[in-house]
């Protein structure tokens, strides 16, 4: 662990949230001089505080402790062109079972709460279409999975979906 990489981080979410050292240090019961120690990388805060410490910078444990870094975990390479055959099968279960049926409304209605938008709406339109396509793939970006960019180009008619997975790609460091 390096500590001055720690006390940098502590430091970056303390002023994000606009506290003094003195405010944090009040908030964990603990003197300003403690904190101001962890941020020049002189201690670490001790275990018995950093879940406190966490909640009071609106952070993790681990994002405290790895100094903002993010750590690179791919679970596997997956394909824009499965992420669109997934959600052309979410249309066709509409066809076979029918657009009443409750399983089909089930995953439209809770795909329309999570996404707060009209999947089926979204189904019909090809452009909107490609929406839930990027929507898809950036979930499972959020999951660890990686997706080979030339690929995902291959798989968008629209540029701004392809500009946007690769905002994404770039912000989630895939």
């Amino acid at each position: 662990m390096d500590h001055n990489k720690i006390g940098a981080q502590i430091t970056a979410l303390r002023k994000a949230k606009q506290l003094t050292q003195n405010e944090l240090g009040e908030r964990l019961s603990i003197s300003f001089q403690a904190v101001s120690k962890w941020e020049r990388g002189e201690t670490l805060p001790d275990t018995s505080i950093l879940l406190q410490l966490a909640e009071a910078l609106d952070t993790s444990v681990d994002n405290i402790l790895r100094g903002g870094e993010k750590v690179l975990s791919h679970k596997g390479k997956l394909a824009a062109k499965d992420m669109r055959e997934a959600i052309n099968c979410l249309e066709r279960v509409g066809f076979l079972l029918g657009k009443q049926h409750i399983i089909y409304r089930h995953a439209i209605e809770g795909i329309s709460k999570g996404l707060n938008a009209d999947a089926e709406a979204m189904l019909e339109d090809d452009y909107l279409r490609e929406c839930l396509i990027l929507e898809a793939i950036l979930q499972n970006m959020l999951m660890g999975y990686y997706f080979d960019p030339i690929e995902v180009r291959g798989n968008f008619k629209h540029e701004k979906w392809y500009n946007l997975f690769c905002e994404h790609a770039k912000k989630y460091e895939v």
